[in-house]
């Protein structure tokens, strides 16, 4: 009888996630599974995502950044104490900033729910920090850098704690097909 309840958690939770990802705008969808295939080498991304040399330019450079991703991983501080923790933050700060210049991710939702599957749940108490001060770099528009901060609820800012669940739902390429309808 656990093992039931536990496997109806988990549908619930992975459509919640499922639910949260389809609110995101189109363009944060996407640049979102792009991510995701770049940085766990899903397909080969650039044929698959790139639709001019700009692209082609900016998923390299992407892959460069997301080759840091596993020393992060083992890097996320897990103590309270402050010592080394800006190594960490400084290098995902790094990889973050590439992230949101990029102008897709256009919430802390979309840059929370990327860098959750990128890094895994461990990271979430450093994404509100890192969100912030990625979101007021001066090479952002103002309005970009106000529609961004703007985005973070305080709850999010100010959580007293994170949740330990592993996210469960990736979101990948979905072939378009034509229709007879």
């Amino acid at each position: 009888m656990a093992e039931h309840i536990k496997q109806d958690i988990s549908g619930t939770l992975t459509l919640t996630e499922i639910r949260e990802f389809a609110n995101f705008s189109p363009k944060s969808q996407r640049y979102i599974r792009m991510a995701l295939d770049i940085a766990f080498e899903r397909d080969d991304a650039i044929a698959l995502w790139s639709r001019n040399e700009d692209e082609i330019r900016a998923m390299k450079l992407q892959q460069k950044k997301y080759a840091k991703l596993e020393t992060l991983r083992n890097q996320i501080p897990m103590s309270n104490d402050i010592a080394g923790h800006e190594i960490f933050f400084a290098q995902l700060m790094e990889v973050s900033s590439f992230d949101i210049l990029q102008g897709k991710l256009d919430s802390f939702a979309a840059y929370r729910f990327l860098y959750e599957r990128l890094l895994g749940a461990n990271v979430r108490p450093w994404l509100p920090a890192i969100f912030c001060a990625t979101a007021s770099l001066p090479q952002l528009e103002p309005s970009q850098r106000k529609k961004l901060l703007q985005s973070i609820s305080e709850a999010a800012a100010t959580a007293v704690g994170w949740s330990k669940r592993a996210p469960s739902f990736f979101p990948e390429w979905v072939e378009k097909v034509d229709s007879d309808y």
